[in-house]
């Protein structure tokens, strides 16, 4: 049985810069809070803690403390709350996402409404609507989009959530210009999702059982597995080895692995490693 990693398996630079930060900022002595984890995956989240960034729900006196902006990013009224409490900040935002904050406050005051195509509720969404002043449309389904409301908008501009799936993505701005008479779109999907994007429309086609790797908070994690599924129903989508069952493999002769933007390289080579062991135990 052979194993195949995809090439674009593992931290994007974004992932890779926020944890190198927050190591480096845990170094400096003080105590370092955080509103949330760094990244999705649990366990990044672990050796942060264990390094001394310690997780809060909410901000206090922040005398000699560090504040720890998140990859995903923040609305800009976190940190302005945490300097007027004495927090020292260390902004370990992903640039890619700050470049959307950039566009969608410039786009709000050049007179555009501003929707955005991503999850609701991820931590990325709030922080790019937490940047301007009226209240952005969120769309996260091709089936909800709100008619009613893109009748009524003039001048549109969309952006997308940075791991959003691209054809999707498309699919709603093809409809959106039915109805939102002048519309401007921004493909703010990062270019390490739409390479993994790329490269998970092959891997199914040519490997008879797939495994995608990352936590099952993780957003580009989740499109690399639907992408997969719908291509190869022999797809699984696991948080570590652990998660592996032998019976997956039943006659197969070669297995495509991927992993996640937030997924260590230490839990894709257990992965690599266990499957290896399947197979020269088992044999197919």
């Amino acid at each position: 049985m052979k194993i195949n990693l995809a090439k674009s398996a593992g931290f994007c630079f974004g992932v890779r810069r926020a944890i190198q930060l927050a190591f480096q900022t845990a170094d400096k002595g003080k105590t370092v809070h955080m509103l949330g984890d760094i990244v999705h995956n649990e366990e990044v989240v672990k050796q942060i803690r264990q390094a001394g960034v310690h997780k809060t729900a909410r901000l206090k006196n922040g005398k000699d403390n560090i504040l720890l902006i998140r990859a995903h990013g923040t609305p800009p009224s976190i940190p302005q709350k945490a300097i007027k409490l004495g927090y020292k900040i260390v902004d370990a935002t992903c640039p890619m996402v700050k470049e959307i904050h950039k566009i969608v406050r410039d786009m709000e005051r050049k007179g555009y409404k501003i929707i955005v195509i991503g999850d609701k509720f991820h931590d990325e969404v709030r922080g790019i609507v937490g940047q301007l002043k009226n209240r952005a449309i969120v769309i996260d389904n091709i089936k909800h989009i709100p008619f009613k409301k893109a009748k009524k908008t003039d001048k549109g501009c969309v952006v997308v959530q940075s791991t959003q799936n691209l054809d999707k993505a498309l699919k709603i701005v093809e409809i959106l210009e039915r109805y939102v008479k002048e519309l401007v779109f921004f493909n703010t999907i990062c270019k390490p999702t739409r390479m993994r994007q790329d490269e998970m429309k092959q891997m199914p086609l040519k490997n008879d059982v797939m495994i995608i790797i990352g936590s099952k908070k993780s957003a580009n994690t989740k499109r690399l597995f639907e992408i997969s599924r719908s291509l190869n129903k022999r797809s699984y989508w696991v948080t570590s080895q652990k998660d592996i069952k032998q019976d997956w493999f039943k006659k197969a002769k070669t297995v495509g692995i991927t992993a996640g933007a937030s997924t260590p390289n230490a839990t894709t080579q257990e992965v690599i490693s266990y499957i290896s062991k399947i197979n020269s135990t088992y044999g197919n």
